[in-house]
């Protein structure tokens, strides 16, 4: 409600002037509530608009824009500044740069913003509604609202497509334009591959593939592509590439690599040990390794396991491994489970309940039922492979049946999977220690 001291104001200043201190009084609570408001909408796009989601990586990227556009338009109203003017936000402009590297069509860039608009002014009818405004300030209130909104998501969103659209020329000219289109429309299905699909790559199809993602999980990292290119050729000499590996760039910090293996079936070095080798040659870099296959098939199946696998590490943030493999157990699993990481997280948390707690005592009976039920409910089994004596084992199943509320015999195989989900994706799905005060955990997207 209005402060006495603002009532006063709106007596005594003409109608005008009363429309104005109403229409910066909207703004200013609005602005108040910029990081949820912000969440909001950035939800509401990645969910509402399907090109968006092409990368999760840029969900952060995403929202970063829509908290600068928001705070523009809300300090735009609370100081009656001109939208004319205005010039749209860093974070805006970089969005629109990524999308353009990625292929993401203009038009999704476009409707983002006249979305964006139309959950804005539902935000504002409610705030309007929850003033006590004179029946002949509604109306002006409105207009100066709507117009600034208009003329700014007018203005923006040109400069943000003429910016796209110069970066996608630029794009496609700094790219290797046949190479880059031939792998496109390899990995879309639109062309059968043969042997002029070999030679204009330069990379032999008809053998054995390696294919992975490399990239620079922090999103506000410059060009990056000659570093990642750099450690595209030497994971696949690690890996025991016949010859030099096919490499295209995604955009300026992500880069698809496939390490040709030719008869061989399995790389000469295992996923532990290209840990250890990234972490020491390339620290800073994270991978996403797809699994061998064969063919021209095999080339987009490949990618495309190392697309999920690195959707997967993307999620579960800084608590994915540096290098995550579609080959690793639980990964091609938890993969299809993070497409709605909320109802994921629903689902974890009613299965293990009291279990389910991101803390250090639930993460110790955690993994202990994880191993026990592997274990085929063996408390000897299990202690074995945890290296405690057998009763801790027996123990600590009996305390992780008493957090749930319940034994793990009747529905085992659902509390194996979720188990598994916390194992990759810990915070993301667990419910916060309330004795710590910890925040929820939103979703992914550290890495």
């Amino acid at each position: 409600m209005l402060g006495c001291r603002l009532l006063y104001c709106l007596r005594m200043a003409s109608h005008d002037e009363r429309a104005a201190l109403l229409v910066a009084r909207i703004a200013g609570s609005l602005n108040q509530r910029l990081v949820t408001l912000t969440a909001d909408i950035t939800d509401v796009l990645y969910s509402e608009i399907p090109d968006l989601r092409a990368d999760r990586q840029l969900f952060d990227l995403l929202g970063a824009s829509v908290e600068g556009n928001l705070d523009t338009i809300f300090h735009t109203l609370q100081h009656n500044i001109a939208p004319e003017n205005l010039e749209a936000p860093a974070a805006a402009m970089e969005y629109a740069r990524r999308l353009a590297q990625q292929g993401v069509p203009v038009n999704a860039l476009v409707r983002a913003y006249r979305l964006g608009q139309t959950n804005l002014l539902e935000l504002v009818f409610d705030e309007l509604g929850g003033e006590a405004v004179e029946p002949e300030l509604g109306v002006p209130v409105l207009e100066r609202i709507i117009t600034v909104m208009s003329v700014y998501i007018d203005r923006v969103s040109q400069q943000v497509v003429e910016v796209y659209e110069r970066e996608r020329e630029r794009w496609l000219a700094h790219q290797s334009s046949v190479r880059a289109v031939r792998v496109q429309e390899i990995l879309a299905g639109n062309e059968h591959p043969d042997a002029g699909a070999s030679a204009a790559l330069n990379y032999v199809l008809h053998q054995n593939h390696l294919a992975a993602i490399i990239w620079v999980p922090d999103t506000g990292s410059g060009d990056m592509l000659a570093r990642i290119e750099s450690a595209a050729h030497d994971f696949s000499g690690f890996m025991g590439a016949a010859t030099d590996p096919l490499f295209v760039a995604a955009d300026r910090v992500t880069g698809w690599v496939w390490v040709p293996l030719g008869t061989r079936s399995a790389p000469r070095r295992g996923y532990g040990e290209l840990r250890e080798f990234l972490e020491a040659r390339h620290p800073g870099l994270v991978m996403a390794v797809g699994g061998v296959t064969n063919g021209p098939q095999g080339f987009r199946q490949s990618y495309t396991r190392a697309q999920r696998a690195r959707a997967l590490a993307i999620a579960a943030g800084k608590n994915a491994p540096v290098v995550t493999a579609y080959d690793d157990p639980g990964v091609s699993t938890v993969a299809l489970l993070i497409e709605d990481l909320a109802a994921t997280r629903t689902w974890v948390r009613s299965v293990l309940r009291g279990l389910a707690v991101d803390n250090e005592n639930a993460a110790r009976l955690r993994e202990t039922v994880q191993v026990y039920l592997a274990s085929n409910l063996s408390n000897v089994a299990a202690s074995k492979k945890l290296d405690l004596h057998y009763n801790s084992v027996k123990y600590r199943v009996k305390r992780a049946a008493e957090e749930r509320g319940e034994d793990f015999t009747g529905d085992r195989l659902a509390v194996e999977l979720a188990l598994l989900v916390c194992q990759w994706l810990g915070p993301v799905v667990l419910t916060p220690d309330q004795a710590k005060g910890e925040p929820a955990v939103k979703g992914g997207g550290g890495r």
